[in-house]
């Protein structure tokens, strides 16, 4: 048996929107191979030309 979700549908589904708008706008990048760290609205490889790249949804971590 599934749980019973606290959101009614809409509520869901809004809350989907929001986390994939973040995701969209807000990516934390840092270059495995100079250690270069920034945030960008889109995957890309790193000023040093590496493409070695880790992407990580800044939603994903706390607001301080």
């Amino acid at each position: 048996m599934e749980p019973q979700s606290q959101l009614s549908r809409e509520e869901l589904h809004a809350w989907q929107l929001s986390i994939e708008e973040a995701n969209r706008h807000n990516i934390w990048c840092h270059c495995r191979h100079c250690n270069r760290e920034w945030i960008a609205s889109h995957p890309a490889a790193c000023e040093c030309g590496s493409k070695s790249v880790e992407y990580i949804a800044c939603w994903q971590f706390p607001d301080d």
